[in-house]
């Protein structure tokens, strides 16, 4: 046993000598050869990024036989280099001596990702057989990922019917970037029919190299199934293809909910007992009473009062009835209708009036929304209340200009053919009544038109197809009064225009109509809007005149 003892002791003097050993050696490297690696704190991903690696000698030897080891941060696309680990035999070191070696690479990684760099250099003094090393490292935050990825999808579905669903992406990197592929978990239930382009397993593309602004999407068909009010997700993956593995860059996560009839009162609306209003309607409502008692009724009243900031008083009609602007109400009797005269068993009758709704009307705060308009019904001892849900008004304001402040445009104007011409493009979102979700702006660009690249504000989920040449906004959700009582969200883009020549004397467009849609979270109804295309004649832009707008 006491052998045991001695043993154990001596084991952990021997550890414990080799320790000191390796400290005090580290020290005295540390000491004599200065090394530190210098570079930006953060950088975007995919920018080219460069690493000083800078030494000195600060004691009186000559440092002979010294090696550097350079290793790039995980995942690093290295310049110049084929590896991502770097060895350089150096030139001895001579006391006070101090040189720099440049190391450059671009960076993958997801935004906020930590990035470690690191350099070795071992070396041997003058007239000393033992190596020494020195060692040192540099972390770089990733500030952003230039690039967008979305989920367009419905936020409800029908079961079992085919639908239709984009994956969206864009590039606003400053390097061209390749080898990018997406991929795409699907909930139970979903049944994929098929996708274009075409899919890797019905779950997998490869992505085309993609320039700076440019982008593209996948269009995906299928359809799902499941019970009323279940939630479903759908997953969808970027990411980046390099020595076999796959580095994930984004994600995108979308989720989506599964959809589902004495004297009695019903109420139709232009035809219909569940019907939306949008703002401006004409309502064509009628009321239908019935008798399901034994006895019959004689000589009845019937009394409606309507609510609503959305109603246009001054439009209503009601040819039988007698309309009180006091309380805003409508009475008819029996003298007027035959079946308020006499409502036998089984029997039923209709009174019927039309009123506009007002295409807009004053809001007072964010909180004041889900728009409804109330009609309350009182015919004998019956009295029924109808709320009936108006949709939201979405707007989308689309600007077009040579003179701002926002990016600074050129080129000639008129335009002239064969030299580009820059204009920047603003829009700007409205959302009144509701909540509303899915929010998106598209546009196309026509012919000849391109980006530039420049957005603001940077990093906005603006995508672009080359394809189709349609611009997509996806704003996600807009809470009522959004640009209505505030700013509102804007985005805006520079594109250019290099006429050719059947456009000379012509006043080309530079953007299509723009069109913004939108899901309404108090009615679930789709909500959509239109703003004008803009041509080279630029209306919104005071310092261009119509004669400035013709290519030349």
């Amino acid at each position: 046993m006491k052998k045991i003892v001695i043993i154990i002791l001596l084991a952990g003097v021997f550890i414990g000598l080799l320790g000191y050993y390796y400290w005090q050696s580290n020290s005295y490297s540390k000491r004599i050869l200065k090394l530190e690696i210098l570079g930006p704190e953060e950088a975007s991903a995919f920018e080219e990024v460069e690493y000083l690696v800078k030494y000195k000698n600060n004691g009186n030897t000559i440092l002979e036989e010294p090696t550097l080891t350079f290793q790039y941060p995980e995942n690093a696309l290295p310049i110049n280099e084929a590896a991502n680990r770097v060895i350089k035999n150096l030139d001895d070191i001579y006391p006070g001596e101090e040189k720099t070696i440049s190391f450059k690479a671009q960076l993958i990684g997801k935004e906020s990702e930590t990035k470690k760099a690191e350099a070795f250099i071992r070396f041997k003094p003058r007239n000393l057989k033992a190596f020494y090393e020195t060692e040192t490292t540099f972390t770089l935050r990733i500030k952003s990922l230039p690039l967008t990825f979305e989920i367009d999808l419905p936020s409800k579905l029908e079961p079992n019917k085919e639908t239709d669903f984009y994956l969206n992406y864009f590039s606003n990197a400053s390097l061209p970037i390749s080898d990018l592929s997406i991929k795409i978990e699907y909930p139970s239930g979903f049944e994929f029919i098929s996708s274009q382009p075409v899919a890797l397993d019905k779950a997998e593309w490869d992505v085309p190299l993609l320039n700076k602004a440019e982008g593209g999407r996948i269009e995906i068909k299928g359809k799902i199934s499941g019970e009323a009010r279940e939630q479903k997700v759908f997953k969808a993956t970027l990411g980046i293809w390099q020595r076999g593995n796959f580095i994930l860059l984004k994600e995108a996560v979308k989720g989506v909910e599964m959809l589902e009839s004495s004297i009695s009162v019903s109420q139709l609306i232009n035809g219909s007992s569940e019907y939306t209003a949008f703002p401006g309607d004409l309502l064509h409502y009628e009321i239908i009473f019935r008798n399901t008692g034994k006895d019959a009724f004689q000589n009845l009243f019937l009394a409606l009062k309507l609510e609503g900031k959305a109603f246009d008083f001054d439009t209503l009609r009601a040819d039988l009835g007698q309309f009180s602007r006091g309380d805003n109400s409508i009475i008819w009797d029996y003298q007027k209708i035959a079946k308020l005269g006499f409502l036998g068993q089984g029997e039923e009758g209709k009174v019927e009036f039309w009123i506009n709704l007002k295409n807009q009307w004053e809001i007072a705060s964010p909180q004041e929304k889900n728009a409804a308009i109330k009609s309350t019904i009182i015919i004998s001892q019956a009295r029924d209340e109808f709320e009936t849900k108006v949709n939201s008004k979405l707007e989308i304001s689309q600007k077009g200009y040579f003179q701002e402040a926002i990016f600074g445009n050129s080129g000639p104007l008129p335009p002239q053919l064969g030299e580009p011409t820059t204009y920047t493009i603003t829009w700007q979102a409205k959302n009144y009544y509701n909540d509303a979700i899915d929010v998106k702006v598209k546009a196309n660009l026509p012919q000849g038109i391109k980006l530039t690249g420049k957005i603001l504000p940077e990093g906005a989920p603006l995508t672009y197809d080359s394809l189709s040449r349609e611009l997509v906004w996806q704003i996600g959700d807009l809470q009522a009064g959004q640009g209505v009582l505030n700013s509102g969200p804007t985005i805006s883009f520079q594109v250019a225009l290099t006429p050719e020549i059947p456009q000379k004397g012509q006043t080309p467009l530079i953007i299509a109509p723009a069109t913004i849609t939108g899901q309404d979270t108090w009615t679930g109804n789709s909500l959509t809007a239109t703003a004008n295309s803009i041509n080279t004649t630029l209306p919104d832009d005071d310092t261009v005149n119509d004669a400035m707008g013709i290519v030349q």
